[in-house]
């Protein structure tokens, strides 16, 4: 599976006025698409600060001192305010703990649905807007440069069909919106009646009316050809007699037949406008027929014969003369990297200078690099710069730090966790990362199919051309926002749609605050406890909900909670996290069927299920103080099964298998071998069993 996000040896501390709260300590985890990661453990072990720093919401006293965060090529530790605005709530939303403190109390929940789209279609037709003109400018430099003749003219007829197919999207585009508010006035007529509610009955019959006048366009509703205008009269003529008498069964059957016939309209394939512009402008459109795909098929077939199939040839020869020049670079740069890595090799630690020199040295010929690379988007290339640079700071910080006798108040923060060996080889994993990448896109250059790439750079062109005129008007969004409510299962969503948060229960007030974070289709859903102010049978069905929109918009998900068996049924993998450390990562079967670590036996021992009869266990003690961290291993004063070694130093993170890893002692070749309490291996061979009898894989 692709990588949708990546976090790399996260450290995330806080001034406070008693100190400096270490509170996320070196965490890394991947996140995959449609995969959910849970990432659990008590209050204050630093998953909810873990979640604000993927958001970019951290506090003001919050001091990032070192790590990436990488999504979509960028490190969201090193971007501006400016930047990821695009993407905090766009392609990454969050749901928080408390549902109404995420709502206006005052502002009606339609509203607050709708304005979020609203701003955010604007600021989409602004971006697409600046990304195809720059991806053009490139392209078209890259093909003068591999020998393309009338570049100028082709792209210029590229792009009148791009703007001429935009016009006609925008067109159909109206129509569409009038067909889906003209259906949903047509099943709010039908509901009202039924209570007779004359005012309400006219008002949304009006604007049926209103609606109906709009919705012709040859490719979804033909005037010419359909019933609805005969019906539309017919409906005209009862409207009086309907409102006064509240129910009446000739016009309802009019009203089910014109839904229908607009349902119709709806299923038909959307034409390819491009294609059809093309056509048009050229006098070659096919002879007009009713059924949209087989027309695309005849208009693609002109479209691609005529001048498509060369230009996207001739984008081909752009894009191959663009990456031939971007490995020419590459095999420089893993020249310089490995050049860089000797130097910085051998017994002792890293001289500062040296590290200094050799990373502005590599970052220079990387920066050089990105013009090359700037048509396909190379994140390590993006991301090298900042990263190298913040290690070799910390690195020299940790050093000074470590000479004087009296360290400032900058530098505090290092005073009780120096690893002189852990930053240095943070700057050797950087670069090492690099050239590896680096190499191995330099192995497979050959095995790249230009033709594929070309038409997806062509069909990421008519992408973004679309974005450019979709425009998200207030009745789109009204539309949007009602289908929102119902998809996260909000009854009579019409009818709620006007009114406050107050008049919502704890359970629909967090589905709303669902529906909004879906409503701009992020990449990424993260849910920091979102379960946690309600009750049990509530806390099943928002489960159930996140589950269902996870499998049917393939979201990646990061779920956090305080409870391991809230996400039993639901997580793919799992990091256990305490006093800000990954203390046992792995799939949820490698955690519920294999846990390793004392920290992760306590947590399943003080999990209710129905099945358990013992008295379940607590966690004996507090979690410790953050401004003083322990120097072993956090746990180790609430570990029974605690040795010498655990308050002394702090456990790597052993390897169990590909997938499992926990950070344990216990886990050392020469530690004596410790059973889990009997309440875990007793639930253990419980859920085993239970699976083998169901022939199912899911935990319990």
């Amino acid at each position: 599976m692709a990588k949708k996000l990546e976090v790399k040896d996260l450290i995330i501390s806080f001034r406070t006025n008693n100190g400096t709260v270490k509170a996320v300590r070196d965490i890394s985890f991947d996140l995959e698409k449609g995969e959910t990661l849970a990432i659990v453990g008590e209050s204050g072990s630093g998953k909810s600060v873990t979640a604000r720093a993927i958001m970019g919401i951290l506090a003001k006293n919050a001091i990032p001192e070192g790590g990436e965060i990488i999504y979509d090529g960028q490190d969201l530790m090193k971007i501006n305010e400016e930047d990821f605005h695009k993407i905090r709530g766009n392609r990454i939303s969050m749901i928080f703990q408390d549902p109404l403190s995420s709502l206006n109390p005052i502002v009606r929940i339609g509203k607050q649905l709708t304005e979020a789209m609203i701003l955010n279609g604007k600021a989409n037709q602004r971006e697409a807007k600046r990304v195809y003109n720059a991806k053009t400018k490139l392209l078209r430099a890259e093909m003068k440069e591999a020998g393309v003749t009338d570049v100028d003219a082709k792209f210029g007829v590229f792009d009148k069909v791009m703007a001429e197919g935009s016009k006609l999207e925008s067109d159909y585009n109206y129509s569409h919106e009038r067909v889906e508010s003209m259906i949903k006035n047509i099943e709010a007529v039908l509901i009202d009646s039924i209570d007779k509610e004359p005012k309400k009955v006219a008002k949304e019959m009006k604007l049926i009316k209103n609606d109906a006048a709009n919705v012709y366009n040859p490719y979804l509703i033909d005037k010419s050809k359909s019933e609805l205008p005969a019906l539309m009269d017919r409906f005209s003529s009862e409207i009086p007699e309907y409102v006064s008498t509240g129910k009446h069964k000739k016009t309802d059957d009019i009203l089910k037949q014109m839904q229908s016939v607009l349902k119709e309209a709806l299923a038909k394939p959307e034409p390819d406008f491009y294609a059809m512009a093309f056509c048009r402008m050229n006098n070659a459109m096919p002879a007009y027929h009713d059924d949209n795909a087989a027309l695309n098929d005849e208009m693609q077939k002109i479209f691609n014969e005529r001048f498509l199939d060369s230009f996207r040839k001739d984008v081909a020869a752009g894009m191959e003369n663009s990456n031939k020049k971007s490995f020419e670079q590459k095999d420089d740069i893993v020249e310089s990297l490995n050049g860089a890595l000797e130097k910085m090799s051998g017994e002792g630690r890293i001289d500062l200078k040296v590290a200094k020199q050799e990373s502005k040295k590599c970052s220079a010929e990387i920066e050089r690099a990105l013009d090359k690379l700037a048509i396909n988007k190379d994140s390590i290339a993006y991301t090298f710069k900042s990263s190298i640079t913040a290690a070799v700071n910390t690195y020299g910080q940790a050093l000074r730090v470590e000479k004087l006798k009296h360290p400032g108040k900058k530098d505090r923060m290092f005073k009780d966790r120096m690893d002189i060996d852990l930053y240095q080889n943070n700057i050797r994993l950087i670069m090492t990362h690099a050239r590896d990448s680096f190499q191995k896109q330099l192995e497979s250059a050959e095995q790249l199919n230009y033709d594929d790439l070309s038409k997806e750079m062509v069909q990421f062109l008519c992408n973004e051309s679309s974005k450019r005129v979709f425009k998200v008007t207030k009745r789109k969004a009204q539309i949007r926002a009602i289908e929102l409510m119902e998809e996260v299962g909000i009854a009579q969503a019409r009818e709620r749609f006007r009114q406050y948060p107050f008049e919502f229960s704890g359970g629909m007030r967090q589905r709303i605050v669902i529906a909004i974070a879906l409503a701009a289709n992020p990449d990424i859903l993260i849910c920091d406890e979102p379960t946690t102010a309600l009750d049990v049978t509530i806390q099943a069905q928002i489960l159930e909900l996140i589950n269902k929109l996870k499998a049917e918009r393939q979201l990646s998900i990061i779920f956090i909670t305080h409870d391991l068996g809230v996400v039993a049924n639901m997580a793919d993998k799992i990091a256990v996290m305490y006093a800000g450390k990954i203390v046992e990562y792995g799939t949820a079967d490698d955690v519920f069927y294999d846990p390793r670590h004392p920290y992760t036996w306590a947590l399943l021992s003080s999990m209710p299920d129905l099945d358990t009869k013992e008295k379940l266990d607590a966690i004996p003690g507090t979690p410790p103080n953050m401004i003083f961290p322990p120097k072993g291993d956090a746990f180790a004063e609430r570990n029974k099964y605690a040795m010498q070694i655990d308050f002394e130093e702090q456990p790597p993170m052993f390897k169990i298998t590909d997938t499992h890893y926990a950070a344990t002692w216990l886990l050392h070749p020469n530690a004596p071998k410790v059973e889990p309490p009997k309440i875990v291996t007793d639930r253990i061979e419980r859920m085993m069993k239970l699976n083998q009898e169901s022939g199912g894989e899911s935990n319990e």
